[in-house]
């Protein structure tokens, strides 16, 4: 069983700041690169952000400069800093995560139950 959780979302002011995370658990031998993505009402789901397991960062252009990601790989753990945030931020995020479970097979994509941001005055 491979299960990724998340956490950190919630209703936030224009300009403030939210910290997402996401931690993989289960049965895992390796962790290769982690994300975030998007999906607002009436939208394809569109990326935010993404991170190699050497911490190489990518970001979407509307989050450039303003949002930061990161992972803990002793915990399994990536990390989402939005800072600066706007009513266009407004969406459910969802964690995205390449992991490995047996030591000679391929990396294979799993999904987090995803966690709601909302900007709003």
């Amino acid at each position: 069983q491979v299960q990724l959780v998340e956490s950190g979302g919630g209703l936030v002011q224009p300009g403030g700041s939210l910290r997402l995370s996401c931690t993989a658990s289960g049965t895992i031998f390796s962790t290769n690169a982690m994300g975030w993505y998007r999906q607002a009402p009436g939208k394809q789901r569109e990326l935010v952000a993404t991170i190699t397991s050497s911490s190489t960062a990518n970001y979407a252009d509307s989050v450039k400069g303003r949002f930061t990601i990161s992972r803990d790989n002793a915990k399994n753990t990536v990390y989402l800093q939005m800072n600066s945030l706007k009513p266009e931020d407004t969406a459910v995020y969802y964690c995205h995560a390449e992991l490995k479970i047996q030591r000679d097979t391929y990396y294979y994509g799993y999904w987090g139950q995803g966690t709601q941001v909302t900007v709003s005055s």
